[in-house]
């Protein structure tokens, strides 16, 4: 390894950090083997391990809770239904430069870091982008310095896993917590108690909710380390307990075991993360576990704020900054108001005014299916006292609209927190806009479409509060962990000391953009990664992968808007071409799509089977060879991304334009050498600016295209006689040359892209395979696809997590942000 790869990239390893390492894995490894065993197994080297890594940790996070208690800064506290984690052990050596050490001492204990790796689960707590998102923040707020604080739930079982089988996705349980993890401290001291259902009395001197049925939330803090500022923050999610006295109270002869079984029911509130991603679900379960993270994480913020040298009074309040990822956390704004006036005895107007300067929200999606919108019995069942409070903001807010536009009965009912038409119900995000101070869509495209459409009305009336903060990812996790080859060739152009900081610092190698040896090395590392991946992929899928092939992938969730469909149309495509001219110099292709499917989304699951179907057919014909082979990647998941995306050729981001809200696996996929195949939606667009559109395959209608579609009206069978191609791809899957067995396999799939498609497929068909055609002509010439690539990487400065967050940080919470390292433990302070 280079001087520079050492000390940048993966840490120093000195002679006595690797014995000192050794010395304390043994340690850790005597205290597992102590107890009932003399031969170890992996998992015991993985936990020894981990173990030892987090005493690296532990200093370092008492002294910045330390820090933060003696200089009492602002804190924000990011509140999340999810964090979308991963692995921790290799990104906490990487933040701590531990990388190098930890992988000689290993070496010399004879063991192998990568088996050791994989022995620790993902921490599955999150659904695809706004977990992972979340997670992305968590390490930019503790890099820069900032005084955070990831607030959730501890989920027994995360997002499912994902088997495919005869081509059909099955879900499987997580059960992540099964071995224990490493990296959580539970603080049973911080316990809460969360209320439920009861009733409200109203007296002279105030309100209070009672007759309430109590479920504790018991805290777990797990440790997230800056990158090499010694700084280490905390992540805290709740687990659901039962109280000690749970019913038992009510139990007669016989009822007692009931009475303890029944704890179950209070607990399952921290079960099981809810699987679906752009849908909303109105279950009760999810609005008790919504309210549960809210009520206990309030209560902990009050406490901490009372500690701290601005309480006991929370009139100074304005020390907290409280960010929504989107509407599931938003019962944190009634909830505080109930705080405030039924408990602190403030006035209402005082409340409000500390409240709307407290919240923020962002946004994250326009689609309407995933809006939520809950049910008016529910609350008053589940939660009275809010549906009091709500009702209250409403009729003070719809006050206000009045006198703004007197006589507007139509915007008042567009405006108001309460849907009346049908079963009355909450807008969760008109209750987010009226509650905050600030409102964010996650890229340009996004914000702007939010003012101009969904809330437009409260766009007129409060342009101040909408803002755009446009996503981003951390290099550390994205590049410098996933992808250890390109950050070094990257360093070794010494584009700047610390890229890995300031990634805007990337811009930089356009000076170097015809340097033959960058150009040779940034080739040789993405097929390096590519020959990794095929090893990988041929252990897995038992398929030959073709390691000079274009690898083409698309990996995300899958759902209609994000058009997986349109991929299926140019793969059949594609095959019939070869089979038409099975002589021509056809380049060569690997298609690797992958991603869940909600296990209640009919069509997601219809999507996957034609995948699959369609690789039945087109990896077992002969004539197409190693030139076309289509893959379905299992259980696409956060330690699969860190594995594929590094070796991905083509990134496909083809969502109908004004649909995807942002996208981060498109500045993943940039940021790892991979050219992007898309529409000029989410933050695609700013892409294209950054690295200049001519660098980027964009194809297809652009948001006003689609508008003109929708005002004209779509007219699938247009384009189904006018286009042969398609017409024939179409026929194939209709007329069961995919499903041989079973030829009306397909039919609602066919049905809806032919009558009755939201997300307008066939209309961007033809400019796509056109696209598509230039992708494959540019891919024979390595040198000017490569070239292509360093102005990829070069523009991808814009799309690290540290500058949203610093953006956050400086416009909707009022802090700073702070490159500052604070001293180590074993310094002097």
């Amino acid at each position: 390894l280079s001087l520079v790869k050492q000390i940048s990239v993966r840490g120093l390893a000195g002679v006595e950090n690797v014995a000192d390492l050794k010395t304390n894995f043994n340690r850790h490894l005597h205290f597992t083997l102590v107890k009932d065993r003399n031969v170890a197994t992996k998992r015991d080297y993985y936990f020894a391990l981990a173990h030892t890594v987090r005493d690296h940790l532990v200093g370092r996070w008492i002294r910045t809770q330390q820090h933060y208690y003696e200089k009492d800064p602002k804190r924000v506290y990011y509140l999340s239904l999810e964090f979308y984690m991963g692995r921790t052990l290799q990104n906490t050596m990487v933040n701590l430069a531990l990388e190098n050490a930890c992988d000689e001492a290993i070496y010399q204990l004879g063991l192998d870091m990568e088996e050791l790796q994989d022995m620790e689960e993902d921490a599955g707590l999150g659904n695809g982008g706004l977990g992972r998102l979340a997670a992305c923040f968590l390490d930019s707020m503790a890099t820069l310095g900032l005084a955070a604080y990831g607030y959730g739930i501890r989920y027994e079982f995360g997002i499912f896993n994902q088997k495919i089988v005869n081509g059909w996705q099955a879900e499987e349980a997580d059960d992540w917590l099964r071995y224990g993890n490493p990296w959580e401290k539970a603080r049973p001291e911080y316990m809460r108690p969360v209320h439920f259902y009861g009733r409200v009395e109203h007296h002279p001197d105030g309100v209070k909710w009672v007759d309430t049925q109590v479920v504790l939330a018991l805290p777990y803090d797990t440790p997230v380390p800056g990158y090499r500022n010694n700084i280490v923050n905390t992540m805290r999610l709740w687990s659901a307990k039962a109280p000690c006295e749970f019913h038992l109270k009510d139990f007669n002869v016989g009822g007692y075991i009931q009475a303890v079984l029944d704890k179950n029911l209070a607990e399952n509130i921290s079960r099981v993360l809810y699987p679906n991603d752009n849908f909303f679900e109105g279950k009760e379960l999810r609005l008790k576990q919504e309210y549960f993270v809210v009520a206990a994480t309030l209560q902990d913020i009050i406490r901490r704020f009372k500690a701290s040298k601005f309480g006991p009074s929370v009139v100074c309040f304005f020390q907290v900054a409280i960010q929504l990822n989107d509407t599931h956390p938003a019962m944190a704004i009634p909830e505080l108001m109930r705080i405030l006036v039924d408990d602190e005895k403030l006035s209402w107007d005082t409340a409000w005014d500390i409240t709307v300067r407290t919240c923020a929200y962002t946004n994250h999606t326009v689609l309407p299916e995933a809006l939520e919108r809950w049910p008016i019995d529910l609350f008053q069942n589940l939660l009275p006292r809010h549906l009091e409070i709500i009702y209250e903001i409403n009729r003070r807010h719809l006050e206000r609209i009045t006198a703004l536009y007197p006589g507007d009965y139509d915007r008042l009912r567009r405006m108001s927190l309460i849907e009346e038409c049908g079963q009355k119900k909450i807008n969760m995000a008109h209750l987010c806009i009226v509650g905050s101070h600030a409102v964010n869509g996650v890229a340009q495209i996004h914000s702007d479409i939010i003012k101009d459409t969904v809330f437009k009305d409260f766009y007129e009336v409060d342009p101040q509060k909408f803002q755009n903060k446009t996503n981003g990812i951390t290099p550390r996790r994205w590049l410098v962990m996933c992808n250890p080859g390109l950050a070094e060739v990257i360093a070794e152009v010494k584009i700047g000391e610390d890229y890995i900081r300031d990634l805007s610092q990337l811009k930089n190698l356009l000076k170097f953009v015809d340097d033959d040896a960058l150009i040779r090395d940034i080739a040789k590392v993405k097929q390096e990664n590519k020959l990794k991946f095929a090893v990988h992929l041929e252990e897995q899928y038992k398929v030959k992968i073709n390691p000079n092939s274009m690898f083409d992938v698309q990996v995300k969730r899958i759902h209609e808007y994000k058009r997986q469909l349109l991929n299926c149309l140019h793969i059949i495509t594609l095959y019939n071409r070869i089979k038409k001219e099975p002589n021509k110099a056809w380049t060569p292709r690997t298609i690797m799509i992958g991603g869940k499917a909600a296990p209640g989304y009919h069509t997601a699951k219809m999507i996957i089977k034609l995948i699959t179907a369609i690789g039945e057919v087109v990896n077992n014909d002969s004539v197409v060879g190693d030139r076309l082979k289509v893959i379905y990647l299992e259980n696409y998941r956060v330690t699969l991304a860190e594995k594929v995306i590094p070796a991905s050729d083509l990134s496909e981001q083809i969502s109908t334009a004004g649909t995807e809200a942002s996208g981060t696996g498109n500045m993943k996929f940039m940021l790892n050498g991979a050219l992007t195949i898309g529409t000029m939606d989410g933050a695609n667009v700013e892409m294209a600016e950054e690295a200049g559109e001519e660098n980027l395959f964009i194809f297809g209608m652009r948001v006003k295209d689609v508008e003109a579609l929708d005002q004209k009206g779509y007219d699938a069978m247009e384009y189904y006689n006018r286009i042969p191609e398609l017409k024939q791809v179409m026929d194939q899957i209709s007329g069961g040359f995919f499903s041989p067995g079973e030829p009306d396999l397909f039919k609602d799939i066919v049905k809806m892209l032919m009558h009755h498609d939201r997300f307008k497929v066939f209309a961007d068909y033809e400019d796509y395979i056109k696209c598509q055609e230039k992708v494959s002509a540019l891919y024979k010439n390595t040198k000017e696809w490569t070239k292509m690539v360093i102005h990829n990487i070069a523009g991808c400065g814009k799309f690290s997590s540290d500058r949203t967050i610093a953006q956050y940080a400086r416009e909707i919470w009022g802090m700073e942000p702070s490159l500052e390292k604070i001293a180590a433990p074993d310094d002097p302070r």
